[in-house]
């Protein structure tokens, strides 16, 4: 059980630690301004790959997927909402992969971030449909091998 592997490695070090500036560190490989870095999922897999290694290596009990953007509105903006499903999988399995050559143990966190629409009355986003996106996305990094979902960046 999940719950307990997870108390398990809070007893044993005290602390977990997760990764971070994901994004950061795909720019710095190479990714430009304003280009989804969820693409790389499928674009750039061994990239994405040796920034999870380097997490690793540098102490992470917890790594992130590289799926913060990978809803169906926020791909839209790149005309990719029709690989919703495919890019999450994939996020989740790259990590996967290097967690479980990981000689200690490492979570697999499916990172899910907001749509950036507003949700209606204000805006034009019903409750429903974003219910349905993140649900999307959700199904998709626990099928891939997420081992939680790390749902940030929401107001």
């Amino acid at each position: 059980m999940l719950a307990e592997e997870i108390i398990n490695l809070i007893d044993k070090k005290g602390y977990l630690l997760a990764d971070g500036a994901t994004g950061t560190n795909l720019f710095d490989m190479g990714l430009e301004s304003g280009y989804p870095p969820e693409l790389w999922n499928q674009e750039k897999p061994d990239l994405v790959s040796n920034n999870h290694r380097k997490f690793i290596k540098a102490g992470s009990d917890i790594i992130l997927t590289n799926s913060f953007g990978a809803n169906k509105y926020r791909l839209a903006l790149h005309n990719s909402e029709d690989k919703v499903r495919d890019i999450n999988f994939e996020a989740a399995q790259i990590a996967r992969r290097n967690a479980d050559s990981s000689k200690k143990k490492v979570l697999v966190a499916g990172s899910i971030g907001p749509t950036g629409e507003i949700l209606h009355p204000i805006g034009s986003l019903s409750i429903e449909d974003a219910i349905l996106a993140f649900t999307d996305q959700a199904m998709a990094l626990k099928e891939g091998g997420s081992d939680l979902l790390w749902i940030e960046t929401m107001s």
